[in-house]
């Protein structure tokens, strides 16, 4: 499994790399949907990743955010987001990153998130611990939710999803140290396991936001979960991380909100 790793390390970095030297560029920029909006950089990057993967492994499935994988027979699949905060990256805000996941029969085994404006690179390996450059990091061993810094994102698909998120957000905003909302899935991730933040939930995510960023929280000691506290899967779309010690009472908070919202639907 090092192999794969460190080859993952190698080729993010690269990626990496290419987007800082683009970053400071005018971009070109097009649209998937009417907010959900794609540069030049999202498609340079994933066309240098899916190359080098496939270098290295031509027999592995890709899925990857702007199409350019292939789906394969094959037991191994790398879930890729070349550009995690393309937002953020086309309003020149530096908040982004380069994610990159594997899973083996669906088991995330590896998972690397590099930051290449800060030069944080995140790895993990499946029962081998999480690292920040290198060094082991872990969850917060804070257990107050009152006493939490939690972060969350918004979907981009449809008002009843910001709705939604929007009341959980208030909710959450009333009972704990403050939410950041800082525009990229994989590092919001990253900074549960590393335990800068207790507790980060995001609605309508697709795989590639947060395969790596997953295994990273678990590998740091902390959990990941649907909403409800349910089993986690990649094919679901939402995601639910925290440190463990918080993770019961902000399901309940969840559950409040959700039923709320439920109830105030049915009388519409």
């Amino acid at each position: 499994m090092q192999s794969y790793l460190s080859i993952a390390v190698d080729i993010a970095k690269e990626a990496g790399a290419l987007l800082a030297q683009l970053f400071h560029r005018p971009h070109e920029i097009s649209y998937k949907s009417r907010f959900n909006l794609v540069t030049e950089a999202d498609k340079r990057s994933e066309a240098l990743i899916i190359e080098r993967l496939r270098t290295h492994f031509p027999k592995h499935a890709v899925v990857a955010e702007e199409g350019g994988g292939e789906r394969t027979a094959s037991d191994y699949c790398w879930y890729v987001d070349p550009l995690d905060g393309t937002t953020n990256f086309a309003h020149g805000f530096p908040v982004f990153s380069v994610s990159m996941g594997l899973a083996c029969r669906k088991e995330l085994i590896a998972g690397v998130v590099y930051d290449p404006m800060r030069e944080e690179l995140f790895t993990a390996e499946r029962n081998a611990g999480a690292y920040l450059n290198n060094q082991r990091i872990h969850v917060s061993k804070n257990a107050s939710l009152d006493e939490s810094l939690l972060a969350t994102g918004f979907p981009v698909f449809t008002a009843t999803d910001h709705h939604l998120n929007i009341q959980l957000y208030h909710r959450f905003t009333l009972i704990c140290h403050g939410i950041r909302r800082a525009g990229s899935a994989a590092l919001d991730l990253c900074s549960v396991a590393a335990g800068r933040f207790e507790g980060f939930w995001e609605l309508k995510l697709n795989p590639w936001d947060k395969a790596a960023g997953a295994l990273l929280v678990t590998e740091a000691g902390g959990r990941v979960s649907d909403l409800s506290g349910g089993e986690f899967s990649l094919e679901k779309d939402e995601i639910f991380a925290s440190n463990g010690l918080v993770h019961e009472a902000m399901c309940q908070v969840f559950a409040e909100v959700m039923k709320k919202e439920q109830e105030a639907a049915n009388r519409e």
